[in-house]
């Protein structure tokens, strides 16, 4: 199996070997525990590498804040990567999905058909890469409030990364809600991670599970600044107070 080279020191030192690639990586906590900040290291090491990239940050209501906090952390501008990198935005009032500009649209993810589409109309407009795609999404927790979807997301989310071997997944979900759901999802992914924050603000991470890698089971701090982190949970409060009882109703 390929690996995806790490270049973050802290993220190198628990898998000096890298990235399995393509594989499934789950990174679980509760929420405002900085996953996506984590997420953003392997994803701006996999552009850098010269992979594609679908982006499905379900917390963010556009591209910016994930462009901001990518360059404040690792350095990478995704306007230099325009045409490597699709953005979805999540919409659950449309039907199915539509395209914005060249590389944006925005989806229903709460439905399983569309995660099919979005996914290969995507691929479609992007550059064929010797990495392949990498499948990112953040706060995919947040679809499992929907009355009628729920359920039937969370079978879609287990089929992708227990059967999609074609393509690099890497998802993000919080514990705080339906932590039995996303239990079958943590047992279901090739590399699975966990992230915590302590009251001071500092961020913990750690790997408890990798396919065909070797890596360190400590845990350490990620060197991420209280201000980003206190950025990112407000983000996460926010999105929870204003989607979730939307959601709720679909």
């Amino acid at each position: 199996m390929e690996s995806l080279e790490l270049h973050s020191d802290w993220l190198a030192k628990l898998l000096p070997e890298g990235l399995p690639v393509p594989s499934s990586t789950l990174i679980s906590g509760p929420g405002g525990t900085g996953k996506p900040l984590v997420e953003f290291a392997f994803v701006a090491d996999w552009l850098k590498a010269g992979g594609s990239l679908i982006a499905i940050p379900l917390q963010y209501p556009t591209p910016d804040l994930m462009k901001t906090a990518m360059k404040k952390l690792y350095h990478i501008d995704l306007n230099n990567y325009s045409k490597k990198v699709v953005f979805v935005q999540f919409d659950h009032k449309i039907d199915t999905f539509q395209k914005l500009n060249n590389n944006t649209f925005q989806a229903n993810m709460l439905k399983p058909k569309v995660w099919n589409k979005i996914i290969l109309a995507a691929e479609d407009i992007l550059p064929m890469s010797p990495k392949g795609v990498m499948v990112f999404g953040s706060a995919l927790n947040l679809l499992l409030f929907s009355q009628h979807y729920g359920d039937k997301i969370l079978e879609k989310l287990y089929e992708i990364i227990t059967f999609d071997k074609g393509r690099t997944y890497l998802f993000a979900v919080s514990t705080s809600a339906f932590a039995d759901r996303i239990k079958i999802l943590e047992d279901a992914t090739d590399n699975l991670m966990f992230t915590r924050v302590e009251e001071s603000m500092r961020l913990f991470y750690k790997i408890v599970r990798m396919k065909g890698v070797p890596f360190l089971k400590d845990e350490i701090q990620v060197p991420i600044s209280q201000q980003l982190l206190e950025e990112i949970k407000k983000v996460a409060e926010e999105t929870r107070k204003r989607k979730i009882p939307e959601i709720r109703k679909v």
